[in-house]
């Protein structure tokens, strides 16, 4: 027996082991935490270098930087973007000014205010990292940004894996694959907008997924606390679900039960059916990780409106989530309470937040008098939305000119990619190409080669042709498994980023586009992995996972200098086109 010595003023000898367990205990818990983010960072370490080494190569505007980069300047000298001409005169010659541009002649913009087709939230993204880097003369500058937001992308990515699937080995993957892709090297160094649509809404995904582990937690919680009430009342649990588990719990007695038995046993499994109890729960429909990734959803669509699709994709299956939830947790009245009550609750502050962000990006529109369309109510009265005031009638208008200019848009282009033959990377983009005189870099190695530098988004095929396949599988595995939240996870990148576009089949549209679907490619990829996992033993996973990512990580290595503009010789480059339409 310990004995104490109060009247010493001594600490008691249990009080000192006890303390010492607790903070062993939470030591313990706490070390696998900093070491899935040691991991983390050092996996976007990886990826990071990846997207900043050469980052200011080439020299040169890369294919639509022509708009973006420029329009980033002027709004951060000027507040809005400004017109550019195409030729300027130098020394008596006409000379692109985009090749002036790169060269550091970055100030021959027109008064005139520019007509853009995009929200500002991205192009204001850009001029962050033109302040940020020294300006627009240096092309690292350009690009800091969009190589800052694909950094960040991996560490999200393996954090939204491993909430989801509980498994380091997996989470880590996950980011290895968002680090080592094509798409998301080329977008990460080059000054256009997708990466930050890529990023924004990936990061709303992780919030609604933590607040899933919220909703779930005080179900739980609160699901105690009612069940413990006198006046509590059970029902059976009537649905599918309940009579699909009832009928093989069922089945499996029967196996073991002899035949003398079995008919008792049969009896008795169905006399014990699952019982809800008759309550609706807590509310659980507001959190602030949900009012946050409304936030980053309209910062997204601030970007480009496309992430008004993922705003109705996500909240959907946020919704579904919840009364999936209150379901598991006990509760009798999950689908009227999830329909009835969260999701008007849900809409009542999302949709106002998202809106509300998205306008936000325009008070440069609204506050300089020469930006584009802002008198326009003024110069056409009796016009357009007539009962709003003039400010927002010509902002109406603007849209109104934006929306045509997004449905109409079917110009030819050589890089022009059916929306559907994305995720197999059909037709890819190039985004830069210039024959190089003299041998530098690799070219030294093959002397009497054309040396060449080329921009190619491409993702890395065993990726995509790998996660294309892994969704199909998932798809059959939810299926065939009567059911898995996790698979709309798996479809929501699908659903909000790139089914939409099925509509615009007509439109002109780039196969870089898909860089909004790039992590929902790899979360198949992860979720069929997850599922190879359970089913094999430690030493057969390691293999598979092995045999897996060696030959992406080859791949890569294979085609990075084509995805970042290496001298290399042009048989080099050749090699790397394996079908007709890459070319």
């Amino acid at each position: 027996m310990v004995l104490s010595s109060v009247n010493s003023g001594r600490t008691r000898p249990s009080a000192k082991v006890g303390g010492a367990l607790i903070r062993l205990r939470a030591r313990l818990a706490a070390a696998p935490r900093l070491v899935s983010w040691l991991l983390t960072v050092l996996v976007a370490a990886f990826g990071g270098l990846l997207r900043f080494i050469r980052l200011g190569e080439p020299r040169a505007v890369v294919f639509d930087e022509t708009y973006y980069v420029k329009d980033a300047w002027t709004m951060l000298l000027t507040g809005e973007p400004r017109n550019w001409p195409k030729y300027l005169n130098r020394g008596g010659l006409d000379f692109p000014v985009d090749t002036m541009f790169a060269d550091g002649d970055t100030n021959r913009w027109l008064g005139s205010a520019e007509y853009v087709v995009h929200p500002p939230i991205g192009k204001w993204c850009i001029a962050l990292g033109l302040k940020l880097f020294g300006g627009a003369g240096n092309t690292f500058a350009w690009r800091a940004s969009t190589a800052i937001a694909g950094t960040i992308a991996i560490i999200i990515m393996i954090r939204v894996a491993l909430r989801l699937f509980d498994n380091m080995s997996i989470a880590l993957s996950a980011g290895l694959l968002m680090s080592v892709d094509g798409v998301g090297i080329t977008l990460s160094r080059t000054g256009l907008l997708d990466i930050f649509i890529m990023v924004f809404v990936l990061g709303a995904f992780d919030l609604l997924l933590m607040h899933r582990d919220w909703a779930r937690a005080k179900l739980q919680a609160h699901y105690a606390v009612d069940a413990a009430r006198r006046n509590a009342h059970w029902v059976p649990d009537t649905s599918r679900r309940a009579r699909r588990m009832q009928r093989k719990r069922l089945a499996a007695t029967a196996t073991e039960a002899t035949d003398a038995d079995a008919s008792s046993s049969v009896q008795t499994v169905e006399r014990n059916q699952s019982m809800l109890l008759d309550a609706r729960g807590p509310v659980i429909a507001f959190s602030w990780y949900r009012a946050a990734a409304a936030i980053l959803i309209g910062l997204a669509t601030g970007v480009k409106w496309s992430g008004i699709y993922f705003m109705a994709a996500f909240c959907v299956i946020s919704v579904i989530w919840d009364a999936w939830e209150r379901y598991r947790a006990g509760y009798r009245s999950w689908l009227s309470t999830g329909l009835l009550c969260d999701a008007p609750l849900t809409a009542l502050y999302m949709l106002p937040l998202w809106a509300g962000t998205y306008l936000a990006g325009w008070i440069g529109w609204f506050i300089h008098p020469d930006s584009y369309m802002h008198d326009w109510a003024r110069n056409h009265p009796g016009q357009g939305v007539t009962w709003l005031p003039e400010g927002l009638r010509s902002f109406v208008e603007y849209h109104v000119e934006m929306w045509q200019f997004h449905t109409t848009l079917d110009s030819p282009h050589d890089y022009k990619a059916n929306p559907l033959t994305w995720p197999l990377q059909v037709r890819p983009t190039s985004f830069y190409w210039e024959e190089l005189d003299g041998h530098p870099g690799l070219c030294s190695l093959a002397p009497h080669s054309q040396c060449v530098s080329a921009v190619t988004s491409l993702g890395n095929p065993l990726i995509w042709w790998l996660g294309s396949l892994c969704t199909i599988i998932g798809i059959i595995i939810a299926i065939v498994k009567h059911g898995d939240w996790r698979i709309w996870a798996v479809l929501a990148g699908f659903l909000g980023g790139w089914l939409p576009w099925a509509q615009y089949l007509h439109r002109t549209t780039f196969t870089f586009y898909s860089i909004v679907i790039l992590p929902w490619i790899i979360l198949a990829i992860c979720y069929v992995g997850d599922q190879v996992r359970q089913r094999v033993s430690t030493g057969t996973w390691r293999i598979v996972l092995a045999a897996t990512l060696v030959p992406i990580m080859l791949v890569s290595g294979f085609f990075y200098p084509i995805w970042t503009a290496m001298p290399v010789p042009y048989e080099f480059w050749l090699s790397h086109m394996w079908f007709k339409s890459w070319i």
